[in-house]
């Protein structure tokens, strides 16, 4: 198996990659959080959670560090955290299942430019080492051919065919190279980390 690795450009490389649009299904899935971080216009940055519980969300790490909401737990390897929010039952999907390469998904978040739910639709292509501030290499995290913008880190992937949570969007590459040849092997991702990544990590830290 070959090894490859993402590189995270999205403060380089502008602020999105891929097709996304407005939905109003994103708004009835997930959760928009406005960060303590100014830009320029005097306003935070966004990001997005996942409702979980009545109390919890779950969300990315480096959303979860410069948000108002108070961190539960941050995840030792991966770019994930769960923190503290009141959630009504209506928007409560906990359903979670592990996807696979080929797989059809559904990505849905905020965007940071227009502070509205968008989604975005693709397929899972390969599994990639991600190392970053937030994610350390053993975690390794999906590359999707679906559209990413700002804001929607944290956010939910969707498994197409039955509608469970495959995943947290944590950010997106503008390529994925093979780190023994240097080729480029796709370009514009969106990256999330799988559920087979944060379960047990997730289960325990409901429970305590």
């Amino acid at each position: 198996m070959r090894l490859i690795i993402a590189l995270l450009l999205f403060v380089l490389s502008g602020c999105s990659v891929g097709k996304y649009q407005y939905s109003s299904e994103a708004e009835k899935r997930v959760d928009m959080t406005v960060t303590g971080i100014p830009t320029i216009l005097g306003i935070g940055t966004l990001g997005t959670t996942i409702p979980l519980t009545p109390e919890y969300s779950l969300t990315a790490a480096h959303v979860a560090k410069f948000s108002m909401y108070r961190v539960k737990a941050y995840h030792p390897e991966c770019d994930l955290a769960v923190v503290y929010h009141k959630n009504s039952e209506a928007s409560l999907q906990p359903h979670f299942r592990n996807g696979r390469m080929g797989d059809r998904i559904n990505l849905y978040g905020y965007s940071f430019i227009s502070a509205m739910p968008v989604a975005s639709s693709g397929t899972n292509l390969v599994n990639t080492g991600l190392k970053s501030n937030w994610n350390k290499l053993s975690c390794v995290v999906v590359a999707a051919n679906a559209g990413v913008v700002q804001g929607m880190s944290g956010g939910a992937v969707y498994n197409a065919s039955d509608d469970s949570i495959g995943g947290v969007i944590v950010g997106y590459s503008r390529e994925i190279n093979d780190i023994k040849t240097g080729k480029t092997l796709y370009k514009d991702v969106a990256l999330y980390v799988p559920y087979s990544r944060f379960k047990d990590w997730l289960d325990s830290t409901l429970k305590s």
